[in-house]
């Protein structure tokens, strides 16, 4: 399957979709952090942290649920519910991602957000950090389908609010989950990694789930979806 369309085709039916958490803004490294402290205080004794690190990109309750169920504890719905709170709170603080306004201000065709996190703190993100200009009322979150990612239904909820083909959208992602869930949709992806929590290890697990490219400068990106504009080959680096 051809998943790179012609660089003279309309750019008006074209669409990139960006995550919110380690795409736009670097909160990742810290809702990590605030997730793994929130444990330890539930659960002393227990180390949580090589639990919670792999499950970053899923929703933040199934990351409980998981880490719960690794460790043999229990969550109540309440300590779970506080849990994400005091993440949303502390990841709505965090800094944008170097370069990332220039970039989506370089891409030049319309742009929307899929994230896993609620509607209220992306919109609350996307308001403080002033990024709210390049995506207006087009971002579409967890909250909003039936299935959060690795379900492809935030993806698929973009394409058909915008009346573009998924094989003419072009996602950008930092996780498996998300970069999994893009490709279900039948999007092509590209993954990045230039957030603070990135790692080495990050760049196979992107490419294995289906990154056409993986990058960690996103200065890069506008040549990028030019490449795929193109029907170029994108560079792996």
């Amino acid at each position: 399957m051809n998943l790179t369309p012609s660089r003279d085709a309309n750019l008006e039916d074209r669409l990139l979709i960006c995550d919110c958490d380690g795409v736009l803004i670097d909160s990742e490294t810290v809702a990590a952090r605030v997730l793994v402290a929130e444990l330890q205080a539930l659960w002393p004794g227990v180390d949580v942290e090589p639990v919670v690190m792999p499950l970053l990109g899923l929703r933040i309750e199934a990351v409980l649920a998981s880490a719960a169920d690794t460790v043999n504890r229990t969550l109540t719905h309440d300590q779970v519910v506080a849990i994400r709170r005091a993440v949303e709170a502390a990841a709505m603080q965090a800094p944008t991602v170097p370069g990332i306004a220039e970039a989506l201000a370089a891409v030049p065709f319309t742009k929307a957000c899929a994230s896993n996190s609620f509607s209220t703190y992306v919109d609350a993100v996307l308001q403080r950090t002033g990024l709210l200009r390049f995506f207006g009322e087009r971002r579409f979150c967890a909250d909003m389908v039936a299935n959060p990612k690795p379900a492809p239904d935030v993806y698929l909820a973009a394409a058909r609010a915008m009346r573009i083909d998924p094989l003419r959208c072009l996602v950008v992602e930092d996780s498996v989950t998300g970069v999994t869930a893009a490709r279900a949709a039948g999007m092509p992806v590209l993954g990045f990694i230039g957030g603070g929590h990135a790692t080495e290890g990050q760049i196979g697990a992107l490419e294995k789930a289906g990154a056409q490219a993986v990058f960690d400068d996103m200065t890069r990106l506008p040549a990028l979806v030019e490449q795929w504009l193109q029907n170029a080959t994108f560079e792996l680096r």
